[in-house]
This record gives C-alpha cells, sequence and structure tokens, in this order.
C-alpha cells in the first residue's frame, strides 16, 4: 500500500513573511511621508490667517472664515489677475490640445496600419524626439515664432504645445495591437477609401485611446512653464503656472521688498497652488473610466 504524503503547497516567490511585511511599510511609510503629508498640510493652510499658519499646529484645521478671506485676498490680487491666468491656462491648453488630436490620432494611425516611404525612418524620427527635453527645444522655438512674428500672441504658446510625439507614439501602439487588420480589409473591399476607413471604422474602435491622448495632453499643456514664461512678455498673458511666480514674488515670506497693499500672505499662496491643481484633478475623475481603458488597450495583440 503506497502512503501519500500531503503537505502544503510550494509558494512562488513574492512578499510574504517578515521580509515582505517590512517593504510594503517603508514603502507606506516613504509615500506618507513625501506624499500625503505635504498634501495634507497644503489642503488645511488654506483655511489658516498668516498668524495661524505660523504659531499654530501645523496640522490643525482653520476656518471656513479664513478660507474665504483667502479666497478674496487671492482673486483680488491685481484686479483679478488670477481669474484671467486661469482664462489663458484654459484657453492654451484646449486650443493645443484640439490640435494635437487632429495631428496625433491620424498620425498614429498611418505610421501603424498605412505603408508609405520613409514610414520607418518617421517612426525613429518620433522616438528620438521623445527622448529629447522639451527645454531643449524652446530656443529654437522661440527663433522660429521671433522670425514669424509671433512672440507675444496666444499662438507663440498653442503651436509649439500641439506639438506631441508622445501622443503620436501611442496611437500608434494602439493601432498596431488592438485593431483587427481584417476588419480593415474588409471595409477597402466595399469601397471605403483610405480616410473613409479610418474615420468610420478605425476612430469608432480608438475612443480610449483618444482619451487618453487627449488626458496627458491636457495636463502637459496646463502644467508647462517654461515655454510661456519664455514667449509670453506680459503679465496679462500668462498662464497660472506662470501666473504663480507673480504671486510668489509678491510673497514677503519669500521676497521681503514685497511687502506692501499688494503684498500676498503665505495662506493665499497657498490656495493659488491648490486652484492651479484643481482643473487637472477634475478632468482626471470625470476621465477616469476612459483612461483605465487606454491604458489597458494593446494589451493583448490579434
Amino acid at each position: 500500500m503506497t502512503s501519500v504524503t500531503t503537505g502544503s503547497p510550494t509558494r512562488g516567490p513574492g512578499l510574504s513573511g517578515w521580509s515582505g511585511r517590512t517593504i510594503i511599510t517603508v514603502m507606506v511609510t516613504v509615500f506618507v511621508l513625501f506624499f500625503a503629508v505635504p498634501m495634507l498640510w497644503l489642503l488645511l493652510a488654506t483655511t489658516k490667517t498668516a498668524r495661524d499658519l505660523i504659531v499654530g499646529a501645523p496640522f490643525t484645521p482653520g476656518s471656513a472664515d479664513g478660507l474665504a478671506t483667502n479666497w478674496n485676498q487671492l482673486f483680488a490680487f491685481q484686479d483679478g489677475a488670477v481669474t484671467t491666468w486661469i482664462a489663458n491656462s484654459a484657453g492654451y491648453a484646449v486650443g493645443a490640445l484640439v490640435i494635437t488630436l487632429f495631428a496625433s490620432i491620424p498620425a498614429g494611425y498611418a505610421l501603424a496600419l498605412t505603408e508609405f516611404r520613409f514610414r520607418r525612418a518617421l517612426l525613429v524620427l518620433t522616438l528620438v524626439i521623445m527622448l529629447i527635453p522639451n527645454t531643449a527645444l524652446v530656443l529654437p522655438i522661440f527663433l522660429e515664432l521671433n522670425a514669424a512674428g509671433l512672440i507675444g500672441s496666444p499662438l507663440s504658446v498653442i503651436l509649439p504645445m500641439s506639438f506631441f510625439p508622445f501622443g503620436v507614439y501611442l496611437t500608434y501602439i494602439y493601432f498596431s495591437t488592438s485593431i483587427p487588420r481584417d476588419l480593415l480589409a474588409a471595409a477597402r473591399i466595399d469601397g471605403c477609401r483610405e480616410w473613409q476607413v479610418f474615420t468610420r471604422v478605425a476612430l469608432p474602435l480608438a475612443a480610449p485611446i483618444v482619451a487618453l491622448v487627449a488626458f496627458f495632453s491636457f495636463v502637459q499643456n496646463w502644467n508647462n512653464f517654461f515655454l510661456p514664461f519664455v514667449m509670453l512678455p506680459s503679465s496679462e498673458g500668462y498662464p497660472v503656472q506662470v501666473g504663480l511666480t507673480s504671486l510668489l514674488a509678491s510673497t514677503p515670506a519669500f521676497n521681503p521688498s514685497s511687502a506692501g497693499s499688494q503684498s500676498v500672505q503665505l495662506p493665499t499662496l497657498a490656495l493659488a497652488t491648490v486652484v492651479s491643481v484643481l482643473p487637472v484633478l477634475i478632468v482626471f475623475l470625470v476621465s477616469q473610466r476612459f483612461l483605465v481603458a487606454g491604458m489597458t488597450a494593446g494589451g493583448t495583440k490579434e
């Protein structure tokens, strides 16, 4: 009679036992210290007065009156300059986004599903440009736009922001892996021209990647600082990210010579930082479902 020995199944490698719990604890602690704690302090700072922020406990909340006072002071700065900056940011980000979608999505489709001369060279060039820091391109772009007489105009910001090679590459990956070529071939057999194949067949199936490219483009455009700072000489055309430097320069804690009627206190500056981030947060929450679909798209190949 053969005896059968039973035992616990062999476990594969993973985070288990004392070492696993230690690693997880360290990671959570680092996350809390370097992300959650500063964010909590920033949110609470918007509800305090300047005195409470300095002498009070750092993680005690202020009051609704303190938040209202900081809000009024923020939007009264330079006769409502903050409202103008936010409107400028929205105009630049949305304008560049529209051009980006009209350029990146067809370009990615063409690189993935059509054959033409220099196709591989264009793909390699797209990958190379993705590796170049955006700040390295600001000077040649400035010289080009200056020669065209566009410096200081909204186009000097919108046109360079519309150049988004990462969006082209994302679209290329999606169309290369997630669109059945037989489906496109059937549309061509039915008499569809290439543009009709793209607009009537491929584009409706690409909604997740369009949303993903749109989100990344909007976030990059909204948070862009160096390009508008170089291209726009007047504060009336500043986006909110550049406008924050004016608020910072008017804060006596950072610039003692700025004390006066237009000085900005630290809680007001903290509120300005939160306000500048809110549009991106709202866009993320609204488009979260499409972003998840876009990130998982292309995970399988036909």
